[in-house]
């Protein structure tokens, strides 16, 4: 993309020149990073994000970072709240896969959301071994978290709330 060349080696990248490059070329295209979301709010958009707690390729903390900055730009999470979250999904790898519950139906919530006006307050995801679910847990919206109720088995959903750190 910043060689406009499918050809370009990557073994000949300079870091030092050609990040500042990249940079330049991209302007905004591929880097989510502006928190100005009114547009798209505006229009009743609606956006769900999620990120697992053990991404090995991007430092979780990054949408943590940019969720906060949107609610910080747009007036608070209070004001946000109607029209953004963030799940962040503790044990998931980079986009799926790792120790912790990883599959979760976001696509369902969302059509909750936009056609039924009911923001997700959490959503379940499970953990499977040899195709069998061993292990379910409530997904909290930042920045809330789960925790155990203090009884009933801790491999099972209905046994956690959401509740505020």
């Amino acid at each position: 993309m910043v060689y406009k060349n499918p050809n370009w080696d990557w073994h000949t990248m300079n870091p030092d020149t050609d990040t500042a490059l990249a940079d330049k070329i991209d302007n905004g295209l591929i880097d989510a990073v502006d928190p100005n979301l009114e547009p798209f709010f505006s229009h009743k958009g609606k956006l769900i994000m999620y990120h697992g707690w053990s991404d090995q390729l991007i430092a979780p903390g990054n949408s943590v970072n940019y969720y906060e900055s949107v609610a910080k730009k747009m007036g608070g999470a209070s004001k946000t709240a109607d029209e953004i979250r963030l799940f962040m999904v503790p044990g998931m790898a980079h986009c799926a896969g790792g120790e912790g519950p990883n599959t979760f139906d976001m696509v369902s919530a969302m059509e909750q959301w936009v056609e039924q006006g009911h923001a997700p307050e959490q959503i379940i995801a499970s953990q499977s071994q040899n195709g069998r679910v061993d292990r379910t847990r409530p997904l909290c919206p930042y920045p809330q978290v789960v925790r155990y109720k203090g009884s009933g088995s801790i491999d099972e959903a209905a046994n956690f709330t959401c509740a505020a750190p």
